[in-house]
């Protein structure tokens, strides 16, 4: 671009025209995208969740989500049927979905060029008439137009990232409060058996303490153990609620708990258990989170670089002008406008930028060794309680129910009496409750560890 071109584009159009459409060609031809750069979020969800996920930007698209919704909602839940209504139907998530939007806005304006600026000035002293014309053009922002470009494509790219953990983090929440809800249930209906059984004792103790064949003592204990009956039995209510309304709010379903069915009880634990070595492993080629550290970190670098090239370039502006006048022949002329680094060097702007670039240095090398930690900790959570729940199922439930089936055949042949058979289901209460905790903790705990693979979103 040369200046002394620049002043005769003035009074020639036909340069001018040329002149804007080269400085056009800098800028690219950077448009939006037609999916508004959500293509890579909906590769993730089909790659580490194997759903689907729109974003829904239009009445025929909410339109389709809502009918799939509602077509899951028909029959009972299993845990991939609420993961994909959250992922179809959370209003949180679609509103994660406009930050692509926000940052592909600010790609398309980094690929535009700065407007220029034209100005128009008339004079009058007595019969003369003077017009000043002039048009200027910022150059260094057009110079740093393909450096500007490249660091809104990183951003671009960190958003996608970012906006894909968000969408896996709510997969996770939704697995585990779906767990929660199906073992809350589960609880509910164990105690309910255990007040109606409570009651039962309670009436039998009350008549026969009447007839004389029971003492008062014999009598309170009774009826103390159908008090706490009573009691455990609201506390369980509570908690399903609690996770009823947890799920309903993940899933996004604005009907409340009736809207959906749940299985009456936990999936059976697995045969085998993933590998350690192999998880750490998996964790650090997939972590989602380390990836976009990775990418803010160079993305840090780009603007450490053209906070270098640029440190002495704080205004640069290309003009041309042409005057006119009523008496005398006009005048054409070029201006270059530059800021002289006389008191400002840019060392306080070139400080910041190294200072935030080893900041993120030191967060993403942090970031990966917590990594390795919390997969080594989700592990073992992991892994513990499975052998937790698998113990309950084949050695603590079974002794259980071998003692029951004892105490039965004494009191089938009148060797103890009813008061014995209901102190044996007593004293199950406590074991049948711990195994279904015991089988809710490890599908929890397989969640936790499945998204330790993937990452964390970001906490700002």
């Amino acid at each position: 671009m040369l200046l002394p071109s620049s002043a005769k584009l003035l009074r020639r159009p036909g340069q001018l025209t040329v002149f804007l459409s080269t400085l056009s060609l800098l800028g690219g031809c950077a448009g939006f995208s037609a999916d508004g750069g959500f293509s890579a979020v909906a590769q993730v969800a089909q790659d580490r969740l194997a759903k689907d996920v729109a974003w829904q930007r239009t009445e025929q698209e909410s339109a389709s989500a809502a009918q799939r919704v509602k077509e899951l909602l028909a029959a009972a839940l299993s845990v991939d049927d609420a993961v994909q209504i959250a992922l179809l139907n959370n209003r949180g998530l679609q509103a994660s979905f406009y930050e692509l939007g926000i940052a592909e806005a600010d790609l398309v304006q980094a690929g535009r060029l700065p407007n220029p600026t034209f100005s128009l000035n008339r004079a009058r002293q007595g019969s003369e008439v003077e017009i000043d014309r002039g048009l200027t053009l910022n150059l260094a922002r057009v110079l740093a137009l393909p450096y500007s470009k490249k660091i809104e494509q990183a951003r671009l790219a960190q958003v996608q990232r970012e906006v894909s953990l968000q969408m896996l983090n709510l997969a996770s929440e939704t697995r585990k409060a779906y767990y929660l809800a199906i073992a809350a249930d589960q609880t509910m209906s164990y105690m309910q058996q255990v007040k109606q059984a409570a009651d039962a004792g309670a009436e039998l103790a009350a008549r026969m303490t009447q007839a004389g064949n029971y003492n008062t003592l014999q009598q309170a204990r009774e009826q103390s153990f159908f008090a706490d009956a009573k009691v455990n039995l609201a506390r369980a209510e509570q908690t399903q609620k609690r996770c009823q309304e947890q799920l309903t709010r993940l899933m996004g379903v604005s009907a409340g708990p009736t809207a959906f069915k749940l299985p009456p009880r936990l999936p059976e634990l697995p045969q085998h258990l993933q590998d350690l070595q192999t998880v750490e492993q998996t964790a650090m080629e997939q972590r989602l989170d380390i990836q976009a550290a990775r990418l803010s970190t160079a993305q840090l670098a780009e603007n450490l670089g053209l906070s270098k090239a640029s440190r002495f370039i704080n205004v640069l502006e290309v003009g041309a002008s042409r005057n006119s006048y009523s008496d005398q022949a006009g005048q054409r002329a070029y201006s270059l406008t530059l800021e002289l680094p006389l008191f400002d060097w840019s060392t306080a702007k070139l400080a910041k930028s190294e200072a935030r670039y080893m900041q993120a240095v030191n967060r993403t090398a942090e970031l990966a060794i917590n990594a390795r930690s919390e997969v080594r900790q989700a592990y073992q959570a992991y892994r513990s309680n499975y052998d937790i729940a698998l113990y309950y199922q084949n050695e603590i439930i079974p002794l259980k129910k071998r003692i029951s089936v004892e105490n039965q055949l004494r009191y089938n042949g009148m060797l103890i009496s009813v008061f014995d058979l209901l102190a044996d289901a007593r004293s199950q209460i406590s074991s049948v409750n711990s195994a279904i905790e015991a089988s809710r903790d490890f599908w929890i705990a397989q969640a936790d560890l499945e998204m330790s693979l993937l990452g964390r979103p970001s906490s700002n």
